[in-house]
């Protein structure tokens, strides 16, 4: 299974600081104060009729997705005969750069899709169109994957494409130390427990970089807890709640007893930590490890050496995992927005979300998609149940800083003997100064 995601893992880190800055110097404070046409700032949300789309269609594309386009262009010109359409490969590390000096001189593409991890800070540079009214229908789509463009109760972004990460462990090991697959975090204490016993020096691999992922699997492991970092209408930060605070003294907890490496592994080195034995399960994986135990070790080890499970839920039964994809959005400057939304709610039907898939592995954000044969297997169905719960990064300009504040606050209570308390207290004053960006 192959995906986008791992390769622009540090260019989207890069591109989400130069995006944050930059939409705070183009718009004052984030987000205009003077709302356009559409209620909420910056668009025109005028009804889209069904007729073919017609004129040019400049679309801005950036990492591996954009090589394939090209075959789903083709097919909506069958439909679409007079609509010509022009993409424009962007190098990854410099799309952010150029998409917001184009929103600055007014030269931007028609159409352009963005990965979860930066709409927040293109919606705050008030640069794009809100979603027409009945473009799309909102309850087609994963609740959190729809709602990471949502301002003020107004969609900015259309889901193109949507994943949750999984529970993925060794399936040989766990048989070898008779442990069962935890459900819940009790049963990852005795899992990690029996793994340990058995021999491997860290049953658990958890996200131990200290920035703003490591932040988001706190954001995870707090909502199995009930908790969350931010409020539901995203004006205040919630990181102190007694809820994170638990919820991050269980993950310390997990280095402290030695059960997973306050050291690692980086993110690259989880695939040779697991092939190795060094770790037996990696918490709240990514799908795209699938394939990169395939492609380390030869076709057909992940199939024999890896199985797959939901996150374990919390105290009260909540469930939670990370998720994430990419959307299309409609700069207010594009010249054809008509075509623009046209071909956004093509690529939204769920034959071309199935279509998709089948040509890149990129996996549907309709739900209905998901009911194609194509989209049926081990890893698919577990991440398909996981989608439901699907915890996404708080969709505001500002987490970025904000997150990487909470993972270098997360350190300190592994290495320094911080509590857990004080470093959330500490981080909510801090997140506080920052604001949100909203």
């Amino acid at each position: 299974m192959s995906t986008p995601f791992s390769s622009r893992r540090r260019a989207t880190l890069l591109g989400i600081a130069l995006v944050a800055s930059s939409a705070l110097l183009l718009t004052g404070c984030g987000r205009s104060a003077d709302p356009g046409p559409g209620g909420t700032g910056g668009g025109d949300t005028a009804a889209i009729d069904t007729k073919p789309a017609t004129g040019n269609l400049d679309v801005w594309t950036q990492g591996a997705d954009g090589a394939k386009l090209p075959d789903m262009f083709a097919e909506f010109k069958k439909d679409n005969p007079d609509v010509e359409i022009k993409m424009t490969e962007v190098p990854e590390a410099e799309f952010q750069s150029k998409l917001t000096a184009a929103i600055t001189a007014g030269t931007t593409p028609d159409l352009l899709y963005a990965f979860t991890e930066t709409q927040s800070a293109l919606i705050a540079t008030d640069g794009f169109d809100t979603v027409p009214d009945g473009l799309v229908e909102a309850s087609d789509f994963y609740d959190s994957m729809w709602n990471n463009s949502v301002v003020d109760g107004v969609a900015y972004a259309v889901p193109w494409y949507a994943y949750a990460n999984v529970f993925m462990y060794r399936t040989d090991l766990v048989e070898t130390a008779g442990a069962e697959v935890p459900k819940d975090w009790d049963g990852v204490i005795d899992f990690a427990e029996k793994l340990k016993a058995s021999g491997v020096e860290y049953p658990l691999s958890l996200s131990a970089n200290y920035d703003q992922y490591t932040a988001q699997q706190l954001a995870v492991i707090a909502a199995q807890n009930g908790g969350a970092m931010i409020s539901d209408d995203l004006s205040t930060w919630t990181i102190d709640s007694p809820e994170n605070v638990e919820a991050l003294d269980f993950w310390a907890g997990l280095m402290k007893d030695g059960y997973a490496s306050q050291d690692g592994p980086a993110f690259l080195d989880t695939v040779p930590w697991m092939t190795q034995g060094k770790n037996a399960a990696i918490w709240d994986a990514g799908p795209w490890f699938a394939s990169w135990f395939d492609d380390a070790n030869g076709e057909g080890w992940g199939a024999e050496h890896i199985g797959y499970a939901l996150n374990p839920v919390g105290p009260g039964g909540d469930s939670g995992s990370s998720m994430g994809g990419g959307s299309w959005m409609v700069p207010s400057d594009s010249a054809n927005k008509d075509a623009a939304w046209k071909f956004t709610r093509w690529m939204s039907e769920p034959a071309q979300q199935v279509q998709w898939y089948k040509i890149f592995k990129n996996m549907p954000a309709v739900k209905a998609a998901w009911d194609d044969p194509a989209l049926q297997g081990d890893l698919l169905d577990v991440v398909r149940e996981s989608l439901e719960s699907g915890v996404n990064r708080p969709p505001v300009s500002t987490w970025t800083q904000v997150g990487n504040m909470i993972g270098q606050q997360m350190e300190k209570v592994v290495r320094g003997g911080v509590s857990a308390k004080d470093a959330l207290a500490d981080a909510q004053k801090q997140a506080e100064q920052i604001g949100t960006g909203n």
